[in-house]
């Protein structure tokens, strides 16, 4: 092993490490509000709307929203944590330790990346043991499904990252979340098919990138989709390569962080 392969895996494996400490340390406010706020809309939507509604695409309402819900909580921790953190990095000032340091920039990203898909991954898994007490869970393709989540919590934790960088106040690392991404995921086939809706609609949803990772998920869990599930992957590491260059070149240039 090489001096240097070692001496950017212990950068690596510290920047990653403090990462999922910060948010296991803290479990009480980013993992747990996200399971109950899950189970909220299991309850509601899936326990006293859903025998209203019927079935969705053959399948019980609670058992066709539970993928999307599973989702929706990856993606909004994923991007949160990484967000909050880098943001708070450029805030306390010590990031510029770590830009004038040896540190390749990549490893410095992926030290941040996988702590925002630590904690999506934390949060899917507390959502998904909240949810088996609505669903007798039964998985159409395991590695589909766990490939799936991965790879979104990945670009979610990208795009934080790209909004951490930018981010100059506390308010601006809301603004994104609230007014961007809430309304994609909501229309992101989480609470219904894509089949419902008008022609139009239906292709104005397909420009939603929000819809392939939800619907590849459902299709990993219920063996259903809208969308072929290639397609699906195509759009969402087109999407990873993209965010994940864009990320590299804000850090070489240091645009949002150097002075």
């Amino acid at each position: 092993m090489s001096t240097g392969f070692r001496t950017n895996w212990v950068a690596y494996r510290t920047i990653a490490t403090k990462e999922i400490r910060r948010f296991i340390r803290i479990w009480l406010q980013t993992i747990l509000p996200a399971a109950i706020t899950m189970g909220l809309y299991l309850i509601i939507f899936g326990g006293l709307i859903g025998p209203r509604i019927g079935e969705m695409a053959g399948y019980r309402y609670m058992d066709f929203i539970i993928p999307g819900v599973i989702m929706m909580s990856v993606i909004t921790n994923s991007y949160a944590n990484v967000v909050s953190s880098f943001f708070g990095a450029k805030f306390q000032r010590h990031v510029e330790e770590l830009l004038i340091s040896p540190i390749p920039n990549y490893v410095i990203l992926l030290g941040y990346v996988s702590g925002g898909v630590a904690r999506g991954l934390s949060v899917a898994i507390a959502v998904t043991g909240v949810s088996m007490f609505f669903w007798d869970i039964q998985v159409h393709n395991v590695m589909v499904t766990l490939v799936v989540v991965i790879l979104t919590a990945t670009l979610f934790s990208l795009a934080g990252f790209i909004n951490g960088v930018f981010a100059k106040t506390f308010d601006d690392i809301s603004i994104i979340p609230t007014f961007v991404l809430t309304p994609l995921t909501y229309l992101g086939g989480i609470f219904y098919t894509i089949d419902m809706l008008p022609s139009f609609w239906q292709g104005a949803s397909l420009l939603n990138p929000i819809l392939y990772m939800v619907d590849a998920f459902r299709f990993g869990i219920l063996g259903v989709s809208d969308i072929n599930i290639w397609t699906a992957f195509v759009i969402i590491l087109g999407f990873i390569a993209a965010l994940y260059s864009t990320c590299l070149i804000l850090l070489k240039n240091g645009i949002g962080v150097k002075a």
